[in-house]
C-alpha cells in the first residue's frame, strides 16, 4: 500500500515521504491514526506544501539552534490554566500548550515532542521547561503558569 505521511513516523519516515507500507498496518493505524493519506497523483501535490512547511519549522544545524535557543531564553512565556483557590490545577499543563504558548509569545513553531518538563505542571508559578532543539542543544526556558 502506497501512503504519504503527513507526520513523523518513528523507523519509517518523516512527514512528505511517500512509502510503501503492509496493508494492514496503513489502514488499521497510519490512516486512522491521521499519519498518512492514501497515495494518489493529486495527492502528491500536496506533498510540496507538506515539505515547505516542514522546512520552515526545522532547525538546520548547531548555528541555527543557538540562535534559537537564544531567542527563546528572552521570551516571556504565560499559559493560562484552571485552578482551585488553593493554587492547584484542574489537570495539568500539556506540552501542546506549551508550545502554543511559545508560539504565542512571539516564539518559532516548535513541535510538542520537543518539549520535556521534568515534572508534570500541576501548580501555578514559574516552572523550567526544556526544548530540545537539537542533539547537542537543549534550551532551558522559564515558564509562568497564571490562573484563567
Amino acid at each position: 500500500m502506497k501512503l504519504i505521511l503527513t507526520t513523523a513516523v518513528n523507523n519509517l519516515g518523516v512527514a512528505g515521504d511517500i512509502v510503501d507500507v503492509r496493508s494492514g498496518y496503513g489502514r488499521n493505524f497510519l490512516l486512522p491514526q491521521g499519519h498518512a493519506i492514501a497515495w494518489t497523483r493529486g495527492a502528491e501535490k500536496q506533498i510540496v506544501g507538506i515539505k515547505r512547511a516542514r522546512d520552515a519549522r526545522e532547525i538546520r544545524g548547531i548555528d541555527h539552534a543557538s540562535e534559537i535557543r537564544a531567542q527563546l531564553e528572552t521570551l516571556n512565556i504565560t499559559v493560562k490554566a484552571r485552578s482551585g483557590a488553593s493554587g492547584t490545577l484542574f489537570g495539568a499543563v500539556t506540552s501542546s500548550a506549551l508550545a502554543l504558548a511559545v508560539k504565542s509569545a512571539g516564539g518559532p513553531a516548535i513541535d510538542k515532542r520537543a518539549i520535556t518538563v521534568a515534572k508534570p505542571i500541576k501548580t501555578l508559578g514559574t516552572h523550567m521547561v526544556g526544548i530540545k532543539l537539537h542533539d547537542a542543544i537543549t534550551a532551558h526556558v522559564p515558564v509562568e503558569v497564571v490562573a484563567a
